[in-house]
């Protein structure tokens, strides 16, 4: 199989790829606390993992992954210690470099594979800039947003992905059951958290979300097996998603002098 990993390759196997209009993958995460029993790069890895199993699951298609963007936004996770974050100025400043550099190389694709909720809202931001200022499609997925349903059908005691819960420990699980501190899970539990009025958008940190040990849902049903099942859902959806053309188009050029009249 071809090598799909950035780092790996050199500057003329880069070169060639561009040539070929590849797809380039940036997978990004998150350095923050993920409860007593789970290391604080999960949504890194996790993120690159799938970028990695999506990417070689689509076949001939040139796609090149590059290494994880470890950090994200990730304030509300501060109470708990272990956490590195950005702000928003920052985080997008990151990215419009990434991509002003992809262009400069002569990609003109790219897909975020994003592993974090709190990088939702400012990707979906981020995203839309950058694409109307480098004029490339940047294309956007949450790895969990991939096959909702498919994962609702794994877990038992959730309906889907929450934080350092019974989904995220089964990755681990199923990707280095090593890490994970198993002895700490039972004790992982958070108490209920207060539930505000639905409609209102407010900030709750982690504290307020997941009060006593930051975890949202239940690890103790976690296993490998469910893991397993969860990387084949969505890495079989991202490498459909990465063929798909309907995502690759040029975006419209809607700043052009005269946009209108045309």
């Amino acid at each position: 199989m071809a090598e799909i990993r950035w780092e790996r390759m050199t500057a003329p196997e880069l070169k060639a790829l561009a040539a070929k209009d590849a797809l380039v993958v940036l997978p990004i995460g998150s350095l923050e606390q993920h409860g007593p029993h789970l290391p604080v790069w999960t949504d890194s890895l996790c993120a690159h993992e799938i970028a990695l199993r999506g990417a070689a699951a689509a076949g001939d298609l040139p796609v090149a992954v590059l290494p994880p963007m470890w950090m994200g936004l990730s304030e509300h996770h501060l109470p708990f210690g272990g956490t590195i974050t950005l702000d928003h100025a920052t985080f997008h400043a990151v990215l419009r470099c990434v991509v002003r550099s992809l262009v400069a190389d002569g990609f003109r694709k790219l897909l975020i594979v994003n592993g974090h909720g709190g990088n939702i809202d400012p990707l979906a931001v981020s995203s839309r800039e950058l694409a109307v200022e480098f004029g490339i499609p940047v294309v956007v997925t949450t790895w969990p947003n991939l096959a909702p349903a498919a994962i609702g059908k794994i877990l038992t005691t959730q309906p889907g992905i929450h934080h350092a819960c019974e989904g995220e420990t089964a990755l681990w699980l199923a990707l280095d059951a090593a890490q994970v501190r198993q002895d700490k899970i039972a004790e992982s539990l958070s108490n209920p958290p207060p539930n505000p009025p639905p409609g209102f958008v407010r900030f709750f940190s982690f504290e307020e979300r997941a009060p006593r040990t930051g975890v949202r849902g239940d690890p103790r049903a976690a296993t490998a097996e469910k893991g397993e099942a969860i990387l084949a859902a969505v890495t079989g959806a991202l490498a459909a998603a990465m063929a798909d053309p309907v995502l690759w188009s040029r975006p419209d050029d809607v700043w052009a002098p005269g946009r209108a009249q045309r």
